[in-house]
């Protein structure tokens, strides 16, 4: 069963044999990778490591930017997305940003869509070989939508279309929106397509270590200004030409993304959908917690600096080499090997 879906034949086996695992009935593994945006490519590091140690999912089930890089895994086009994760820079990621001014969210994402139906294709989420889903929200009704049959790429885009940021997206009859309006980890999802053991990977564990509350709070003495003060309006150079026409969207990405400690549009934005999903991630991982949590230490790395794939990757493989013993232990827990198994192979070698 297990090559029937890796696809990989003898190297699955290896890497089982590479961590003791060869001789034992191997459990339904499933990993469930939380949402974070940019902070999302740790999880690349994350699976890589999982399956250099020989630890294959069976169930793939993915948030946000956890759906984009769980089902390039499934869809067996990692490579691809790591290629084009780590060639970022701020310019390249600029290019993505299709900014408008009407519409339900800032950025239409056709460009970044088109990137991503570019690597993965045409591919159906029922033609995977393994069990994999996105979860996304509905707009109307808050209903936790998980996606599991159809065009990936649009599975992937009704995952991460964080509200107010990108636009909706519809799928059959439901507009959908970010996953991690209500469930950031997907634990649940995992579980109930059929995991025995698994394992959840969460981007916001150290962003909010310290929060609490105030309780004593208000204005400074002698400062009476209420709202935070408009920056100076800087002097732009005139424009000739086809120059004119794209110093708007300059303005907006300039106003998009703030300046000189004054937080932007996006800022505000994402940090408080931030703070919300801390929030319900810590209730939903209380109530339904994984067998196994890793938790790259990404908090200091901006939801937008995807530009820094080559840390958050290398992130990612830390933070999953620390679980390794852990996972590997749980699986011998749940999956003892077999009454006398270990036996004839002390007899065999004795007697050569």
């Amino acid at each position: 069963m297990l090559d029937s879906w890796m696809g990989r034949g003898q190297k699955g086996s290896d890497a089982q044999d590479k961590v003791g695992l060869g001789s034992i009935r191997r459990p339904v593994i499933g990993l469930a990778l939380g949402g974070g945006a940019a902070r999302g490519f740790a999880h690349i590091g994350i699976v890589r490591t999982l399956v250099a140690h020989g630890i294959i999912p069976n169930v793939v089930v993915g948030t946000s930017i956890g759906a984009v890089v769980g089902g390039a895994y499934a869809a067996g086009h990692l490579d691809k997305l790591e290629e084009w994760a780590r060639s970022l820079q701020p310019r390249s990621v600029l290019s993505y940003l299709d900014i408008r001014l009407n519409g339900s969210g800032l950025i239409g994402g056709a460009r970044l869509a088109a990137e991503i139906e570019g690597a993965l294709g045409q591919s159906l989420i029922e033609d995977l070989p393994v069990k994999f889903a996105t979860v996304a929200t509905e707009v109307r009704t808050g209903h936790e939508i998980w996606l599991t049959h159809g065009p990936m790429v649009d599975a992937m885009r009704a995952s991460y279309a964080l509200p107010g940021i990108f636009s909706p997206i519809l799928v059959g009859d439901r507009w959908l929106v970010d996953g991690a309006l209500v469930n950031p980890v997907p634990v649940s999802a995992a579980r109930a397509l059929g995991a025995e053991i698994v394992i959840a990977a969460n981007l916001s564990s150290d962003v909010f270590t310290h929060s609490t509350t105030i309780y004593s709070h208000g204005p400074t003495p002698g400062v009476s200004v209420s709202v935070m003060p408009e920056p100076a309006a800087e002097p732009e150079p005139r424009k000739r030409g086809i120059g004119k026409f794209f110093s708007a969207e300059r303005t907006m990405k300039r106003e998009f993304f703030g300046g000189g400690g004054r937080p932007g549009i996006s800022s505000v934005m994402v940090d408080a959908f931030n703070i919300m999903q801390d929030r319900i991630t810590r209730a939903r991982l209380a109530g339904d917690p994984p067998d196994l949590l890793i938790s790259p230490r990404v908090g200091k790395i901006g939801w937008f600096d995807f530009h820094r794939a080559d840390d958050l990757i290398a992130h990612g493989v830390r933070a999953a080499e620390r679980a390794i013993e852990s996972i590997q232990e749980a699986i011998h827990i749940l999956a003892p090997p077999p009454a006398g198994a270990a036996e004839p192979a002390v007899e065999k070698i004795e007697k050569e």
